[in-house]
């Protein structure tokens, strides 16, 4: 496969059907299958937030060939630090086999691209510290911000 053929873009509410088992995929690598998915409802509810205009999501994926591989699902928000909105990318995923060919560069361009577009001045993302393949990519497109990540399951 080569990479000229890979298009990313706007997800739209048809890709439904290929997003899911990247979707899937994704939360697999997470550790959340089995018991631990998220529930078949908040799978809808992300899906239906993408198309819905008072949401701050949207979902991008990457298409080779007439099949989606990759998704990326970002949030723009408000930031004390920036006057214009801020873009988090929350998910980013490329199917398992076909990693290595470009497909998470491609996709994180695309945010850049979508978060140019928006008027964001700063695009950002956390991965997990054992991740270290897609921590390469990283290094590769964006600069370690140097913070670490603190939470609490309310």
């Amino acid at each position: 496969m080569a990479t000229e053929a890979l298009a990313v873009r706007q997800a739209v509410p048809g890709d439904f059907a290929g997003w899911l088992p990247l979707w899937h995929g994704y939360n697999e690598f997470y550790g959340r299958a089995g018991d631990s998915a998220p529930p078949a409802s908040l799978t809808e509810a992300t899906w239906e937030r993408f198309f819905d205009g008072m949401e701050p999501m949207e979902a991008l994926v990457a298409e080779l060939e007439g099949r989606l591989v990759g998704l990326a699902h970002i949030i723009f928000h408000r930031n004390t630090g920036l006057v214009g909105p801020t873009c988090y990318l929350q998910d980013l995923f490329a199917a398992p086999e076909i990693r290595g060919r470009g497909i998470g560069r491609a996709l994180i361009e695309g945010v850049y691209a979508r978060a140019r577009a928006a008027g964001a001045r700063r695009v950002y993302w956390h991965t997990h510290e054992s991740n270290a393949v897609a921590q390469r990519l990283y290094d590769g497109v964006a600069e370690r911000s140097g913070f670490i990540v603190y939470r609490q399951d309310l």
